[in-house]
């Protein structure tokens, strides 16, 4: 029994917008099936005395002390900047004008 169908995997590769062939739909939807019934079997382990964790290594906060330090000056890093005026790094637009 498939835990997924041929048009689930179709609507998936529609909406990440992939053109995907019927040989490639039937690839996926026997791939996708595999890992589900794989997860599944994770839901026959008892974890009821797993506590839960947030990172695989345990960890206490790792990060640096947020502390104010002087930025490098306009010059140097509009010189590294391809495209750049009147002091703005200038990118493509990514919404229509």
């Amino acid at each position: 029994m498939t835990r997924i169908t041929n048009e689930q995997v179709k609507h998936v590769a529609n909406l990440a917008r992939l053109a995907i062939t019927d040989e490639e739909t039937e690839k996926f939807t026997k791939q996708l099936d595999a890992i589900i019934t794989f997860a599944e079997q994770l839901n026959e382990l008892d974890t009821a005395n797993v506590e839960p964790t947030y990172h695989v290594l345990d960890m206490k906060n790792i990060f640096r002390e947020d502390i104010k330090q002087k930025g490098l000056p306009r010059e140097e890093v509009l010189k590294n900047a391809p495209n750049h005026q009147d002091g703005q790094i200038k990118v493509p637009a990514i919404i229509g004008e």
